[in-house]
């Protein structure tokens, strides 16, 4: 089953067409990552789905439903969208920030009830933060603010969940920190995650399904280990990759690369 399927989508920002006649089927349950060159339109993509950018024609549909047909209360009770270096007002505390995700499902009286507060605390401790709930986001680690965001987007309590570069500006260490908290989820409670990123590597490991753009086309879409060639990078990036599986054979390496030249 498709958690989401775009169908001859076209986008652009006024005349500069970023998504050119686009079809693509995400697959439900499974950790999808996009990859692509700088502007190829990995963040439109999401951006659309979520329906921050409204798309010049094509359709899009969430749980095999048309998003055009829906509000945007009830798609944000479906999907979850973290965009990339999110910002929130200084002195809020992790579990204040969580507590946002809960605003799709809350009336217009009334505050907090007692499935949301289980909720947030559920979030919380998911995400490894129970330690620090009370803290301050600006006192967090890199790492550990990353995690509060994707807390709140869990707080939101839907099957998909959609962010734009998560790993942007952190390290190593962070990095792997916050991929393998978004891989336990997937796995642990069949949350559908769809990821934007930069490091090929770290895509070609963690996910189930790849997904690489250019241009707004889609050059390959599949396991890492049958679509990560060596043809396949020469046409998304524009270059000459040396590949080697990894120690368990699971998944390709790029372990050295050159711009292709003329």
């Amino acid at each position: 089953m498709e958690a989401i399927s775009v169908k001859n989508l076209f986008v652009a920002y006024e005349s500069n067409l970023i998504i050119d006649n686009m079809n693509l089927s995400i697959p439900k349950g499974e950790l999808s990552i996009i990859i692509g060159a700088n502007g190829c339109g990995k963040s439109t993509l999401l951006k659309t789905i979520a329906r921050i950018i409204k798309p010049k024609s094509g359709e899009i549909f969430i749980n095999e439903k048309n998003i055009k047909k829906q509000k945007e209360k009830d798609i944000a009770t479906q999907v979850a969208f973290l965009p990339q270096g999110p910002t929130c007002p200084s002195g809020i505390t992790v579990k204040e920030l969580v507590a946002y995700g809960r605003f799709p499902h809350q009336r217009m009286i009334g505050g907090l009830n007692s499935h949301d507060k289980e909720v947030i605390n559920w979030a919380i401790e998911e995400t490894g933060l129970k330690d620090f709930a009370d803290r301050e986001i600006e006192n967090l680690s890199g790492g550990q603010r990353q995690r509060a965001w994707i807390a709140m987007t869990l707080a939101q309590e839907t099957d998909i969940i959609m962010l734009d570069e998560p790993t942007t500006y952190l390290d190593m260490s962070y990095q792997l920190e916050v991929l393998e908290v978004l891989e336990r989820l997937n796995k642990k409670k069949n949350i559908t995650v769809v990821i934007v990123l930069h490091e090929l590597n770290n895509a070609c490991r963690f996910a189930s399904n790849i997904i690489g753009l250019k241009r707004g086309k889609i050059i390959c879409n599949g396991a890492p280990k049958e679509v990560i060639t060596k043809e396949s990078l020469k046409e998304i990036y524009g270059i000459d990759a040396k590949l080697q599986l990894s120690e368990n054979k699971s998944y390709p390496i790029c372990v050295d690369y050159e711009l292709v030249r003329g």
